[in-house]
């Protein structure tokens, strides 16, 4: 859920002033002693701004738009940002001193993640350091981008790689039900782990078991053999703190469950959201249950909401 600002440098070069005398070669003694006066205030301004420009090319500084320097002949842009300002010191121009840190991170820091709705925003706990986003790209698509985003202690947002994935074959529902091969759209945590291959080093419970087992076609006529590897699962209509293979549904089996977080098979799935094994695998590793993570899922115009 994630430019660079480019800043475009006008040089002003003094245009040397019209010489009469070089230009029209004027005869007779009184045209002599006229062509050996020498324009002095004329030449005085083209030496002054020439000393100038070969001084702040010296000096490597030069001035791009109002009220921004930027010190050799190139400048290196942060993803989010601009250029940063180093001022020059009057002493030695050779010195820089860099912005207050305390500057900079008022001007850096996301308190807000882009796409998602204040209303959203808000529903997220103040403890959650770490939610991963699934934003698909239609009500009715089942292809999403999935984005692991960070909270700091000062409260801003750092946003992780985003990866392609995928949803349910008929999108997104904000009244999910068992069946209607689509994913429920909302915030849900993140606390239980497991799969049929071994714990790759997950902070959250694990459950190693061959009972993670998928088998059949999928919606592309793909296999979805080895599906289940490495899952976790959505705390939707499901108990906290047990295996993800437990089905037991407050809500009534009729609300539908077992909505996981697993490995994709190549196409939509019936209600979860699929990523590539590595991807799943850097994500286990990743989540932590000291940083309650959770995930907000659903369309991007549901979440901009």
């Amino acid at each position: 859920m994630s430019g660079s600002h480019r800043t475009s440098s006008h040089r002003r070069s003094a245009a040397a002033p019209t010489n009469r005398d070089e230009a029209e070669q004027p005869q007779g003694r009184a045209a002599t002693r006229r062509s050996r006066r020498k324009p002095k205030p004329r030449r005085a301004r083209k030496f002054t701004v020439g000393t100038a420009t070969l001084l702040a090319l010296a000096a490597g500084w030069f001035t791009v738009g109002p009220g921004r320097s930027i010190q050799g002949s190139t400048a290196a842009a942060a993803p989010d940002h601009e250029p940063e300002v180093v001022p020059m010191q009057a002493a030695d121009a050779g010195q820089h001193t860099e912005a207050p840190a305390a500057d900079r991170s008022d001007r850096d820091r996301i308190t807000s993640i882009p796409g998602i709705g204040p209303d959203w925003m808000a529903k997220v706990p103040a403890e959650t350091r770490q939610l991963l986003v699934a934003s698909g790209q239609g009500k009715d698509s089942s292809d999403n981008t999935v984005t692991l985003w960070t909270r700091g202690d000062d409260g801003s947002w750092q946003a992780g790689q985003a990866w392609p994935a995928h949803n349910a074959y008929k999108g997104w529902t904000a009244d999910h039900s068992s069946g209607d091969l689509r994913s429920p759209i909302g915030l849900f945590s993140l606390t239980d782990a497991g799969g049929r291959q071994a714990d790759p080093g997950s902070k959250l419970p694990y459950d190693h078991n061959r009972n993670f087992v998928m088998s059949g076609r999928g919606f592309n006529n793909e296999p979805l053999a080895g599906s289940f590897d490495y899952v976790i699962a959505i705390n939707y209509n499901r108990v906290e703190g047990r295996s993800p293979l437990d089905t037991t549904y407050p809500e009534g089996a009729a609300k539908g469950g077992g909505i996981w977080l697993h490995l994709d098979h190549g196409g939509p799935t019936h209600g979860c959201v699929s990523l590539t094994e590595d991807h799943m695998v850097e994500l286990i590793k990743t989540l932590d249950p000291a940083l309650h993570p959770m995930i907000m899922m659903g369309d991007a115009q549901s979440l901009a909401a």
